[in-house]
């Protein structure tokens, strides 16, 4: 990827895509930073430290801390990816709208703009909600109380949700990858720099004890990197696999010319449905712990049943998550993936899988196989997703800390990361080889 991105800069329309996507990402972060005003601050931060295993604490990460500081891009890309996931499922689910999507460019233009629209009126809905929730814990100020300061508060939040929109589609236009990816690698990654500060805190701590303190802290900084190459390694490995079933081109005489007697392939990746089914399954298993951080304080939580029994380091919690992302897989894949409309395609172009007829049998092929890999790549998708839950179980329990709670998401958070930096290498690497092209009459 270093080399990829280093001979990119050599040629300057890419340079300049590149510094574009920068700058972009470099102003996203400046305005995540730039607070809402009617809201203290410092109390927020406090509340938000028990607010880990919650459904704020994923939204937190996702908008790369902004969340729980109440900054103008608080709401990050949320309105943005919910709007665009209703919008999916309502294509398969309306005729009308399924319609547009199969009349090329321009059913995708006005899909598009109906996914703006409701990315503001779901940007409103989420400005209102973080509203009530800091007015209830008491973190507004007293002129935040007023209708004008909650008619401010609202409205800062929903246009910064409107403009992190509005610089996505910029980054698409001008830029290197796909804006709303690139917005959300910057968030993920952005808080690397304090780990990077608490690693080195807590070395210049072991100082002051012995050196046998500071080796263990070097031990344990070289297992977490060692465990990291070797799960990126696996999640680069599983998101590049894929299944390819042969497809045998029949030979048709159009005039004086002959078409078609090539074989080719149909792939279909073990990752198809990529981070979205442990999106659902955290949203839904975190749903008991977020309703009950509203209705007691943190001292009664930890006292409390249902809590504890819904909690990411129970046993229960891991299992729902494990049998959640599994069967999300299948409901992904079955809305956004028709062995049908594959096997009709096919048909209509003359195309056969060797062995197998067309129509009935090749759909029933297809969905064969289609299961056997969505169950692998669902299998793949719970083990990262709860792999990081079972770490921290285990640390909490042996430590009787909560310090290890910011790996509950690290699973969808490294599936992204890697996602979107395999993405953005192959934009960055078709862009070259179009650009390197020289062409037959040369």
């Amino acid at each position: 990827m270093i080399e990829t991105i280093k001979n990119a800069w050599k040629i300057p329309e890419l340079r300049a895509k590149i510094i574009f996507t920068l700058v972009i990402v470099v102003l996203y972060r400046l305005g995540a930073a730039v607070p809402v005003p009617y809201i203290d601050q410092n109390m927020l931060g406090e509340a938000f430290k028990n607010a880990s295993e919650t459904i704020f604490g994923y939204l937190n990460i996702l908008s790369g801390n902004a969340f729980s500081r109440a900054t103008l891009f608080a709401l990050s890309i949320s309105p943005y990816i919910t709007s665009s996931i209703v919008m999916q499922l309502l294509t398969v689910a309306i005729p009308a709208l399924e319609k547009l999507q199969k009349e090329g460019d321009s059913g995708r233009k006005k899909i598009n703009q109906i996914t703006r629209y409701l990315t503001v009126v779901l940007g409103l809905i989420t400005g209102y909600g973080y509203y009530i929730y800091c007015r209830n814990i008491n973190l507004l100020t007293p002129e935040g109380s007023t209708l004008f300061g909650g008619i401010i508060i609202v409205a800062c939040y929903s246009a910064g949700s409107a403009l992190i929109m509005w610089l996505g589609e910029k980054i698409n236009e001008h830029g290197i990858g796909n804006g709303i990816s690139m917005i959300l690698f910057a968030n993920i990654i952005s808080v690397l720099p304090t780990y990077i500060v608490s690693s080195g805190q807590a070395i210049w701590h072991a100082l002051s004890i012995d050196i046998g303190a500071v080796i263990l802290e070097l031990i344990k900084i070289a297992a977490i990197a060692v465990a990291a190459y070797v799960v990126v390694a696996f999640v680069v490995f599983m998101s590049n696999a894929e299944r390819r079933i042969p497809i045998q081109y029949a030979k048709r005489v159009v005039g004086r010319k002959m078409y078609g007697g090539h074989s080719t392939f149909l792939p279909i990746k073990v990752n198809m449905s990529g981070v979205m089914p442990i999106i659902f399954a955290s949203s839904i298993s975190s749903i008991p712990v977020t309703i009950l951080s509203f209705m007691y304080t943190q001292d009664k939580l930890n006292t409390n049943v249902i809590y504890n029994l819904f909690s990411q380091r129970s046993v229960l919690y891991m299992a729902l998550m494990f049998i959640m992302i599994i069967a999300f897989s299948f409901f992904y894949i079955s809305i956004s993936f028709n062995p049908l409309e594959v096997s009709n395609n096919l048909k209509k172009n003359g195309g056969l899988i060797p062995g197998i007829r067309q129509g009935k049998p090749t759909t029933d092929y297809i969905s064969k196989i289609l299961n056997k890999i969505v169950l692998i790549g669902g299998l793949f998708l719970a083990i990262i997703a709860v792999l990081p839950l079972a770490v921290n179980g285990i640390y909490s329990a042996i430590t009787g800390s909560m310090s290890g709670a910011a790996l509950a998401f690290g699973g969808s958070s490294l599936l992204i990361v890697v996602g979107v930096a395999l993405e953005t290498t192959r934009a960055i690497e078709a862009q070259m080889t179009m650009r390197n092209y020289k062409g037959f009459l040369e």
